[in-house]
C-alpha cells in the first residue's frame, strides 16, 4: 500500500468510526495520527462509547425563516423529562401533525455541512445540511397545525437516562408525552392528530404503540420516514471500518456495558407488530447505512391492511430520504389528507 493509499484508508476509517451510525462524534485519541488509525479493539470501544453519550446538534433554523408564526413550547415526557418544541398554528384548522426527528438531529434538522457533523457523516456521503423547517411550511400551507419537538438528549430538550442512546426505548416516552400535551393544550384538544415520525422518531413511535396502544386511540395515521434497526446499521459500520462482521457480538457486549441495553432489545421490527394506525413508510432503497430488508421487515410486521411502503430511488445517501418530503411531498400529503379530512 502506498503512503497516499495508507493515508486515505486511515482517514476513511476514522471518519467511519466517528460516524458510529450517526449517534455521536467520537474524537481521536490523543496522539492518533492520520498514519495510525485505531485498531479493531479501539474502533469497537469508541463505537460503543458513542452509545453512552450522544452529541447534540444545535438548533440552526426557526420557522420564522419560512415566514411562519410560531410559539416556543415545553412539555413533559411521561417520565417527567422536559421536552422543548415549536407550535406552528394554522388558522381555522382542526388538524394537527406532531413531528419528531432522526437520530443525531433535532426539530430543525442537522448542520451536516459544518464540523464536527461534516466529518461524522462524510464517509457515507451525507455531509450536507438537512433543514427540516421547510417540512413544517408545507404542512402548514396544507392546513395543518404543527407541533415539532426535540427528543430527549437532543436539541434543547432535557438530558435523561445518563445521555445514552436507547434506539427508541426511552425516547418512546417523549412520543407519549407529545400526545398527552396535544390533548391537554387548550387550543389543540379535540383536534384530529397525525404523526410525522422520522427515523429514530419512528422507531420510538413503534415502541410507544407497543407499550401503550390506548394512547394512540383516535390518532388518524402515521407517516414514518426511514425507521432503522440499530444492529443493522452497526453491522454496516463494522464492515466499512474494516472490522470483521463477526465481531458484532463483541460490540454488543461493549454497548451493554455502557447502556445496559443489548441490540436484541432494540428491535423496531418487533415493535412494528404493535402498530394499529394507517402507516406510510418510506426509505432510500440503496442507503449505504442500512439494508432494504430492514424497513421491509418492519412494514411486513405492521398488522394493519391500510399501509404503504415507498422506496426513494436514484441515491444512496440517507439524508436524501429526510429531504424527500420537501422535494416530492404529494404522496405524503395525500396520505395525511385521506386519513385526516
Amino acid at each position: 500500500m502506498t503512503r497516499s493509499e495508507n493515508h486515505e484508508s486511515a482517514t476513511t476509517r476514522r471518519a467511519v468510526l466517528r460516524t458510529a451510525a450517526g449517534l455521536s462524534a467520537v474524537p481521536l485519541l490523543a496522539g492518533t495520527t492520520a498514519a495510525a488509525a485505531p485498531g479493531e479493539d479501539e474502533i469497537l470501544r469508541q463505537m460503543a462509547d458513542a452509545f453512552g453519550r450522544q452529541l447534540r446538534s444545535p438548533i440552526m433554523r426557526t420557522p420564522a425563516e419560512q415566514g411562519l408564526d410560531y410559539e416556543d413550547v415545553t412539555f413533559q415526557a411521561i417520565d417527567g423529562v422536559p421536552i422543548e418544541g415549536w407550535f406552528i398554528p394554522a388558522r381555522g384548522s382542526d388538524r394537527l401533525i406532531i413531528a419528531n426527528h432522526p437520530m443525531g438531529f433535532n426539530r430543525s434538522g442537522l448542520p451536516g455541512h459544518l464540523e464536527p457533523w461534516r466529518s461524522i457523516w462524510s464517509s457515507s456521503g451525507n455531509d450536507f445540511e438537512v433543514d427540516l423547517v421547510p417540512d413544517y411550511k408545507i404542512l402548514h400551507d396544507a392546513g395543518y397545525h404543527v407541533l415539532a419537538y426535540d427528543l430527549r438528549n437532543s436539541g434543547l430538550s432535557g438530558a435523561a437516562n445518563g445521555g445514552i442512546a436507547s434506539s427508541g426505548i426511552f425516547e418512546s416516552r417523549d412520543v407519549l408525552g407529545s400526545l398527552r400535551y396535544a390533548r391537554e393544550r387548550r387550543d389543540t384538544k379535540g383536534m384530529r392528530i397525525g404523526l410525522f415520525s422520522r427515523c429514530l422518531g419512528c422507531s420510538s413511535t413503534f415502541h410507544a404503540m407497543s407499550r401503550d396502544p390506548r394512547a394512540f386511540e383516535g390518532v388518524r395515521c402515521l407517516v414514518g420516514p426511514q425507521p432503522v434497526t440499530m444492529e443493522v446499521i452497526m453491522a454496516r459500520r463494522l464492515v466499512m471500518a474494516g472490522v470483521p462482521a463477526d465481531r458484532i457480538d463483541e460490540l454488543e457486549r461493549l454497548v451493554v456495558l455502557r447502556t445496559g441495553i443489548p441490540f436484541a432489545a432494540r428491535q423496531p421490527r418487533e415493535w412494528a407488530k404493535g402498530v394499529r394506525v394507517p402507516t406510510f413508510l418510506y426509505q432510500v432503497h440503496d442507503d449505504t447505512l442500512t439494508e432494504p430488508s430492514d424497513v421491509q421487515a418492519m412494514f411486513d410486521n405492521i398488522p394493519v391492511a391500510d399501509k404503504r411502503l415507498q422506496w426513494v430511488r436514484g441515491t444512496n445517501r440517507r439524508f436524501d430520504g429526510y429531504l424527500e418530503f420537501q422535494r416530492r411531498p404529494q404522496p405524503m400529503l395525500e396520505w395525511f389528507a385521506s386519513h385526516m379530512d
